[in-house]
């Protein structure tokens, strides 16, 4: 069993700061956030920060633009945040929200608006600093205006951790940050936000929980409770996903993916993420189209083979929903990394990197950017076996066709 790893004499801190509201009609609890805002922290003004389609078509805009104008609060909407946003845009929409004197921001949608929305909240306490400052770690943020999340997907989990990504386009990178003061003051889980996700996203967002689960459990940092979360995440991601690619307005399955998605971003929270997120990030830093997690999906089989054996125990445990048959031990890594690459393919993840544009002379300038983009190389420092750049290289190597 994987207890007897765990080294007792490490001390870890245990992370789960963030309310947050979740169950089929958690929106309404948008009129009691907007309350307090206005009464108890004096705040009148708001920016709420969102792509262009999602926070309309899901239905959320609706509650909350009648919760604001109910409690008599102005708002700034600022809903140009695109997949793989960038430091323009944040910076962008924290000098509107200080022109229009905003004091607390509103994030609505998956992880690119309310990674955007962290950031903002941190430039409203910093107006001399820049989104560029932020994500090229020139400064340490102590503070943030109060920030509000509204999940309209189930897989980043930024809802409830202290995390946020952002692209700095002439350099092509992507590196992501962790400050305590952007963890959301309140959540709203909603799976009714969720039904109108199209099918592939609905994969896509669910694979990237996965893979927050699969890599928080298996760092050098992992704990029993990261241990805990990351396997019911699996196991809930595994029997009910295939139920809401069928069924897509099924709130049951949605209300679980949303909870897996959720604890598996406490998970990570706590445990660290390493290899498919500190290689995935290359890849939507140089194709912003790509989405995350079938970035994610793409580069985990052979990253399932390369720390099997350093950690079978956990990962046999963790996988045991998808891949049945495996015992824990080493020499079984190639099973492992099959049985999860035949399960991704059952989902729907059926490309490889060649199939979404890129070539093997990529490879080089990929593993450069995992190096050489902030925050990347603190990933792999916690990953269970040793993340050189010729580790790095061979995943990259074998992600193609």
């Amino acid at each position: 069993m994987w207890e007897a790893k765990i080294p007792i004499h490490e001390i870890r801190e245990i992370r789960a700061k963030t309310t947050v509201y979740l169950g089929a009609g958690a929106i309404k609890k948008i009129n009691e956030i907007a309350k307090e805002l206005k009464e108890d922290r004096e705040i009148l003004k708001v920016v709420v920060v969102t792509g262009k389609q999602a926070y309309k078509k899901s239905g959320a805009w609706d509650s909350i633009q009648k919760a604001l104008n109910e409690k008599g609060m102005n708002y700034l909407l600022y809903d140009s945040i695109t997949p793989n946003p960038t430091v323009d845009q944040i910076d962008e929409e924290a000098a509107l929200a200080r022109q229009n004197g905003c004091k607390a921001v509103i994030g609505v949608g998956g992880g690119s608006p309310i990674d955007a929305a962290k950031c903002v909240a941190i430039l409203l306490s910093y107006p001399e600093r820049s989104a560029r400052d932020i994500y090229e770690l020139k400064f340490i943020p102590q503070k943030a205006a109060p920030l509000i999340a509204v999940n309209l997907t189930h897989g980043t989990g930024t809802e409830v951790d202290r995390f946020a990504v952002a692209t700095i386009p002439e350099k092509e990178y992507k590196p992501s940050l962790a400050y305590d003061c952007i963890y959301p003051l309140y959540a709203i889980d909603d799976p009714r936000l969720t039904v109108t996700l199209p099918a592939d996203q609905t994969v896509y967002v669910s694979v990237d929980a996965l893979n927050h689960a699969v890599e928080a459990a298996t760092t050098t940092v992992t704990s029993p409770y990261t241990i805990l979360l990351a396997r019911e995440a699996v196991r809930l991601v595994s029997k009910y996903l295939p139920q809401s690619i069928t069924h897509p307005e099924d709130l049951t399955s949605r209300y679980y993916l949303l909870y897996a998605s959720m604890i598996a971003g406490i998970s990570f929270d706590n445990g660290l993420l390493h290899f498919t997120h500190a290689l995935e990030h290359p890849l939507s830093a140089v194709r912003p189209s790509l989405p995350h997690g079938l970035g994610l999906g793409i580069i985990l089989p052979p990253i399932v083979k390369r720390i099997y054996n350093a950690v079978p125990e956990i990962l046999a445990d963790v996988f045991s929903p998808i891949v049945p048959g495996l015992k824990g031990v080493p020499g079984e890594a190639g099973f492992a990394a099959e049985g999860i690459k035949c399960w991704l393919y059952n989902m729907g993840i059926t490309q490889k990197l060649d199939d979404i544009g890129f070539e093997k002379k990529d490879i080089e300038k990929l593993t450069r950017l995992v190096f050489d983009t902030p925050s990347l190389k603190t990933l792999l420092d916690v990953a269970p076996v040793i993340a050189d750049r010729q580790t790095v290289t061979q995943i990259y190597q074998e992600s193609f066709s």
